[in-house]
Order: structure tokens, then C-alpha cells, then sequence
């Protein structure tokens, strides 16, 4: 489960701001937004099962997903992929001369195993500053290392020392125990790896093939096809087909030289999703059906809503994290809405799996539907720098209208557009 992320002096971030999936000491004016959208982790601790990021475009929504993609890349590969030699991918706040020679940011507070766990690290392109990771076995939060440059101190529960030395200025100290089969380490990356997913509403086709995967294993396909079916996409069905690559799978343009290229030493199948649509008569009586491709004669909405379908079941299924930028993208909001209140119950979210999600759908913004600790905003101030703050910081009426507010400007997170009227020149 997914508490808490920070960040500071990475892209928009200047200063330190927290998200936060902490339930809020608050009582939403709806009791069944108490009861489903937030489960409890003992009496001192309640999560949120959802939570929407809304700004202005350029705010700093994606740049949130970006540096927790960025964080979660480096605590995985930080041992292996990089060298010596090779400079560490942070991208500091570049609009401040304080910022300069600071190092960036990043921690990240999460429950696994039952326990909670606080891990993070700071950096520069050169090397890694400091790094640390605590957790709570009872009641008290317990180091398990820290490190400041080369000296890092280990407690005997992380079982770790002797690997300070086979640790790289540029890698990361929890990536190098790891791969010394630390085992605190390897089911932190472990959980990282497979429990935290992020997805670009923008770019999603490489789920795609998870979803494909999915059918064509087994794996989750009822409720794949059960969702797809609910979201009412217009199909009746999918179909998977998987084929031998040969010279007529390509265009008749591509030189020969690359077909054969490509046929020896790439993947020698092909594998193609055709969804089933009614074909009727004149009469409106169903007479038989046609195969569309997916990728060819599908919306790009239906193509988003496929590739998600199995992220998204998995995700429900095991309880992981799912953030999903631009989340509103090419989708309608009631499949948006849809997907959202899969998470927002009991019923269908029963192992407490979570959401998090940027958009600029302003349908969502409902309190019959959101307690305002389950919303977010993002806004950059005069210097280019972003303020990440919840609506459960304004003292509003239960019966307020999130969404009429929100787009008056009262929580700020809007663009301020200017007149517009003479823009164009009339007379020429």
C-alpha cells in the first residue's frame, strides 16, 4: 500500500511537497464515501482507496508521476544499468539559483508485509548525497541503514554490512543489496517492481500487450471480458490471434533487405486482437458477425480502455497501486467515472488495491462521489515553482459544489486566461 511520496528540486518541484493517501481526520457529507472509499490499517492509520490530481496544463500533474517513475526506475536499475562513470538522470528545478548545487529529493512511505516502511535518498547528477530507509516492527520507527556520500551505517536487521564497499558513488545502496541478496532489499524492489504500476494516459500502448498477454494465458481473462462488456465499447467479443511472421506481413514498400532483417532475428509470431461486432439486415434482425481489427478500425478510446483492462484487473485483484497519468485522455467520463467507483467500493475493490489518477475531468469533482481528502491540486506560482496541496486544507460546506468552485477558482489549480478578443486582427 502506497502512504506517502515526496519530492523537492526535481523539475517543477522546488520545495518539498508531499501526496499523501492518509484518509484525513474528516466526515464526508455522504456516509457511504466514508464506508467504501477508505479502509482502515490499524486505529492509528486510514488509506484512501483513490485519489484525483487536478491543474492547469503545465502545472507539474505529470512531473508528479514522472519523478515517482523516475525513483522507482533508479532504486530497480541504479546497480546494474548504470557504470562509474555515467551521470545519475535527476532534473533539478532549473529556475532558482538556490537550487543550483542542491541535490533532488525523493522518499517514499509504504505499508508491505504488514509493516510500514520510509525509504529515500537525495542526489545530483554525480552521486548519491544521502540515502535511508527506516521502518516500524511495532510501534517505534527503526533505522535499518542510513548513508551520508561512502559512509553508510547498517543495523543488524538489515543483515547488509560488507556491501558499503561494492557501493558505487552513482548507485543507489539499496539497489547493491539486492543484488547481494539482502532479502529487506529484495522484497522492497520486489514490491516496487510488481505492486506499483504507472501508465501514461497518453502513451498506453505497452499495456497493450499485458492485456493480450492476460487473454491469451488465462490470466484474469473472465473479468477482462466482463469489464470490457460493461464499459460498453460496442463489441461482443475479443479474439487473440497469434500468427508466423513471413514476407506479406509487412508493406509492399519495405525493402526486402529489412523484411528478412526483421523475420531472422526478431520475434517470429505476430499476434493481432480483433474485436466482434453484430452484423443485421434491413429488418434490424442480426444475421451474422464481422471481425474489426483492434488497432486498425477501433477508436483510440477503445484501443486506451483494452489496454488498461488488464492492469486494471490485476491491479483490483491483488490490492497493488495503480497511478495513471493524463487518466482522462481520449476516454468519456462515465467510463472514467466507472473505472474510478471499480475502486471506491467494497464490492469491487475488496483487497483495498488504490488509484491514483491526473486529470482535468472535472465530472469527478463531486462530493457525492469524492471526500475532498481524495483531491488534489497542483499549482505553479510566480517563480515557476509547484505547490501540490489537498482539498481537505479548505474549510468548505458539505454541501458545496467541488466542481463549480474549482472552475471560479476558488482552490486555484485553473489557468488564468487572458482576453482574447483581439487576438486576430480583422483588418489585416
Amino acid at each position: 500500500m502506497l502512504i506517502e511520496f515526496s519530492v523537492a528540486n526535481y523539475r517543477s518541484f522546488k520545495e518539498q511537497v508531499t501526496f499523501s493517501m492518509v484518509a484525513a481526520n474528516l466526515i464526508a457529507k455522504y456516509k457511504k464515501l466514508d464506508e467504501n472509499n477508505v479502509f482502515e490499517i490499524d486505529k492509528e492509520l486510514k488509506l484512501l482507496k483513490s485519489a484525483a490530481i487536478y491543474g492547469a496544463n503545465a502545472s507539474g500533474k505529470s512531473n508528479l508521476a514522472t519523478a515517482l517513475g523516475f525513483m522507482r526506475w533508479f532504486m530497480i536499475n541504479s546497480s546494474k544499468e548504470t557504470q562509474s562513470t555515467e551521470k545519475i538522470g535527476v532534473e533539478r528545478f532549473k529556475l532558482s539559483t538556490e537550487t543550483e548545487e542542491q541535490p533532488s529529493f525523493f522518499e517514499i512511505v509504504f505499508l508491505m508485509n504488514g509493516k510500514r516502511y520510509r525509504y529515500g535518498f537525495e542526489a545530483t547528477i554525480d552521486k548519491v548525497v544521502s540515502e535511508w530507509l527506516f521502518y516500524i516492527p511495532k510501534s517505534k520507527e527503526t533505522k535499518l541503514f542510513e548513508r551520508k556520500l561512502d559512509k553508510i551505517s547498517v543495523s543488524k536487521t538489515y543483515k547488509g554490512d560488507g556491501i558499503q564497499q561494492k557501493t558505487r558513488h552513482n548507485a543507489l545502496f539499496l539497489s547493491v543489496s539486492a543484488q547481494f541478496n539482502v532479502q529487506i532489499a529484495e522484497k522492497i524492489l520486489d514490491w516496487l517492481a510488481n505492486r506499483v504500476k504507472l501508465v501514461s494516459g497518453l502513451d498506453d500502448s505497452g499495456y497493450q500487450g499485458y492485456t493480450v498477454n492476460c487473454l491469451t494465458n488465462n490470466k484474469n481473462k473472465d473479468e477482462i471480458f466482463q469489464l470490457l462488456k460493461k464499459l460498453d465499447l460496442g463489441f461482443a467479443d475479443v479474439k487473440v490471434e497469434e500468427s508466423e511472421i513471413t514476407a506479406d506481413s509487412f508493406p509492399r514498400e519495405l525493402p526486402d533487405e529489412i523484411k528478412n532483417f526483421i523475420i531472422k532475428n526478431g520475434s517470429r509470431k505476430v499476434i493481432s486482437v480483433q474485436t466482434m461486432h453484430q452484423k443485421f439486415d434491413d429488418k434490424g434482425n442480426p444475421v451474422s458477425t464481422e471481425m474489426f481489427d483492434l488497432d486498425e478500425q477501433e477508436s483510440e478510446g477503445t484501443q486506451k480502455v483494452f489496454s488498461l483492462a488488464g492492469l486494471l484487473v490485476d491491479t483490483l485483484k491483488n490490492g497493488n497501486a495503480l497511478i495513471i497519468d493524463e487518466f482522462d485522455a481520449r476516454i468519456h467520463p462515465l467510463i472514467s467515472r466507472a473505472i474510478v467507483e471499480l475502486f471506491n467500493s467494497n464490492e469491487t475493490n475488496p483487497n483495498n488495491a488504490q488509484l491514483i489518477f491526473m486529470t482535468h475531468d472535472t465530472n469527478l469533482l463531486n462530493n457525492k462521489f469524492f471526500r475532498r481528502d481524495q483531491i488534489w491540486f497542483t499549482e505553479k506560482n510566480r517563480y515557476g515553482a509547484t505547490d501540490l496541496y489537498s482539498l481537505a486544507e479548505y474549510k468548505i460546506p458539505d454541501d458545496a459544489s467541488f466542481e463549480s468552485d474549482y472552475i471560479q477558482g476558488r482552490y486555484g489549480a485553473i489557468p488564468y486566461i487572458g482576453n482574447l478578443n483581439h487576438l486576430i486582427d480583422s483588418h489585416g
